[in-house]
């Protein structure tokens, strides 16, 4: 018989472990905003391989949180995000330029973690592609909104990062099973 007081341990094992991942995760996110890769024609960070490789990894439940806590980090006023503390902090960086690309990584966490990753190569690599869509796609539509459409919003906020991202996705549809491979064995 299963006694209350292991149920109890239990549980607060879990949400130790949930609170641990989410601080966890919260921490690599930000460490790899803050991280430039040299990279033609724009430095990329590396902020979209971390968060569908924690979709990936943890599944969209635990990635959706992970990004809604580094959201609520910089929204609180930490410098969280790239280019933090010199473009802004809290509120004003978030409704900034970058405000739909930050929306759109919550809903990237969701996509990786939602699609089956363990499909062959290419269905993982298109579900891949697919998960990264909406940081452009509220992150294009957002800067149209704020610089106003007669700019050449395609070519500033989206086609500079195109080339980066296909690499960042390539590289993840291959260690993707490894990743599958890793969190089998621990668990």
């Amino acid at each position: 018989m299963i006694t209350n007081k292991y149920i109890n341990s239990t549980k607060s094992i879990q949400i130790i472990s949930y609170f641990l991942i989410l601080l966890f995760g919260s921490a690599l996110l930000i460490v790899s905003s803050k991280i430039k890769v040299p990279f033609y024609p724009v430095p990329m960070t590396m902020q979209t391989f971390i968060i569908i490789l924690f979709g990936s990894f943890f599944g969209w439940k635990k990635a959706s949180l992970i990004v809604l806590t580094y959201l609520m980090e910089g929204l609180f006023g930490f410098p969280v995000f790239a280019g933090t503390p010199e473009k802004g902090l809290g509120l004003s960086y978030m409704v900034g330029p970058t405000g739909g690309y930050l929306l759109g990584f919550l809903f990237t966490a969701f996509l990786s973690g939602y699609f089956n990753l363990k499909a062959n190569f290419i269905l993982r690599f298109f579900y891949l592609a697919v998960s990264v869509i909406p940081i452009y796609l509220l992150g294009y539509l957002w800067l149209g909104y704020l610089v106003g459409w007669s700019k050449p919003i395609f070519e500033i906020g989206v086609q500079p990062f195109i080339l980066a991202e296909f690499c960042k996705i390539l590289l993840l549809a291959l260690i993707i099973p490894k990743i599958f491979s890793l969190k089998k064995n621990l668990e």
